[in-house]
């Protein structure tokens, strides 16, 4: 009967923990996966606005509130409805930027990046809302893994629209960055001729190691495989497959890498990783002084005129400051 007893009571002992790990799964896959308000990084010290720059920010803010956007829609292999604005250059051209926006974000606040290709490069630009943010559907955020399909679509709409010379850029900031890292692995066609990434992280599961130490002083162990177990049940992705370092092995199209100095959210150390392991042309820019995604902002005119030397002679049109 005592043996019973124990026995019983040390199964007890071992369900608490347990059923802790459980809960803890449903806590963080709502807090970090699950389509929500993302308060919890309004206080974070590491994506803090900077006060050095807030004129340039309204100004593009203002720049975008005036534009005339077409909205366009995408039916996702998983039939979701997705949204993007298209604003077609002012004079015709078949070059176009496809931007990506960053984690709990939407298209708008790719506003600066979209008025330099729009304005300075005379280039259409296409900036889609992704899955589970702004006017697109999804219950829940990819991380750029099932992202990366998505975009294959929208440069499929783009080579529809303009044909055989269709001339693709795609630029993405955070995890927009590693969304288009992660389609430079598939099979692109010919018409992407390059891709700028700041600041995307090496993986989902790297990052989210990353920020359960940074944020919560937690390890990555039994709650970061317990909620990778239930996001793979609820959104069908898992933490560890989806990996921009692994697409970025594959990718055979140019790519710029941007990268802040001071970048604690995003560790800075995770872009030579990526920088190493391209196989494809490169180059790479650090930015002095830039906390996350703060790149373009603190020093706009290395910023951009890196991306246009990066772009020079891989686009066949001149830009439009050219």
């Amino acid at each position: 009967m005592r043996k019973s007893t124990a026995l019983w009571t040390a199964l007890g002992i071992a369900a608490v923990p347990a059923a802790a790990v459980v809960a803890g799964s449903f806590y963080f896959y709502r807090l970090a996966v699950e389509r929500a308000p993302k308060k919890f990084l309004d206080a974070d010290p590491g994506l803090q606005p900077n006060p050095d720059v807030q004129t340039e920010t309204t100004a593009s803010r203002e720049w975008w509130a005036a534009q005339n956007f077409e909205h366009r829609s995408l039916l996702s292999g998983d039939g979701l409805k997705l949204h993007a604005y298209y604003l077609p250059a002012k004079t015709p051209t078949k070059r176009t930027a496809i931007l990506a926006h960053g984690y709990s974000g939407d298209a708008s606040i790719m506003s600066g990046v979209s008025k330099f290709y729009h304005e300075e490069l005379g280039m259409n630009i296409l900036v889609p809302d992704a899955r589970g943010h702004g006017r697109s559907e999804g219950a829940y955020i990819g991380y750029g893994w099932h992202e990366r399909v998505d975009y294959l679509g929208w440069i499929r709409r783009m080579i529809a629209q303009d044909g055989p010379q269709a001339e693709i850029v795609l630029h993405g900031i955070s995890m927009g960055g590693a969304t288009v890292m992660m389609t430079s692995g598939e099979d692109l066609p010919p018409h992407v001729k390059a891709i700028v990434e700041d600041c995307g992280y090496t993986s989902v599961r790297a990052e989210l190691e990353h920020q359960m130490k940074r944020m919560y002083k937690l390890p990555a162990f039994p709650m970061l495989p317990a909620t990778e177990a239930l996001t793979k049940i609820r959104a069908g992705y898992s933490f560890t497959e989806a990996s921009a370092l692994e697409q970025v092995r594959r990718c055979r199209t140019p790519m710029l890498f941007i990268h802040g100095s001071n970048d604690v959210f995003v560790p800075t150390s995770m872009v030579y990783e990526l920088y190493e392991a391209c196989p494809a042309d490169k180059d790479l820019l650090i930015v002095d002084g830039a906390g996350h995604g703060d790149s373009f902002l603190i020093d706009k005119a290395a910023y951009t005129d890196k991306v246009k030397q990066f772009l020079q002679n891989r686009l066949s049109e001149p830009a439009a400051a050219d």
